[in-house]
């Protein structure tokens, strides 16, 4: 299994409602129990008392077994759970910081061509003007983010 049981929110909704069910149905069979002996016993008791009495004593019974089932089960889960083998960490090597080389003068002194096209096809101090669609890449290669004028640093 990847994850805890305890982080499942499958195992907790199991646990809860199992509780809730055996709650609920142990609060009914009581109950109606308690209700039916009081009025057999003075002799008050109604047909309605007495059927409907055990109608809802069989309904209680039903949902306090099954939240038994609930609790049991839920128990077993854990129980697997500890028996069974966690997955081991993977150890991960610690990076080297010193292994790599820093940037020396001389590779940072190296000669750049700086040579410029001389025939630009625009006359030195003319004026040039940029049509709507120059405007809108602004000198770019046309990519997205300048299209949109979305700032890429």
């Amino acid at each position: 299994m990847n994850k805890s049981l305890t982080r499942s929110i499958g195992f907790w909704l199991l646990l809860i409602l199992s509780l809730v069910a055996a709650g609920v149905g142990g609060w009914l069979v009581a109950g109606q129990i308690s209700s039916m002996t009081t009025t057999l016993l003075a002799n008050t008791a109604t047909g309605v008392d007495v059927y409907v009495g055990q109608s809802l004593v069989v309904v209680g019974a039903v949902l306090l077994g099954a939240g038994v089932i609930g609790i049991f089960i839920a128990v077993a889960l854990t129980a697997v759970q500890s028996v069974l083998p966690s997955a081991a960490p993977v150890a991960v090597e610690a990076i080297d910081w010193t292994a790599q080389e820093p940037a020396t003068a001389e590779a940072l002194a190296a000669p750049v061509d700086e040579t410029v096209a001389e025939d630009s096809g625009v006359a030195e101090g003319a004026v040039v003007e940029t049509t709507d669609a120059d405007e809108r890449q602004n000198g770019s290669s046309g990519s997205t983010a300048t299209a949109t004028k979305i700032s890429v640093k």
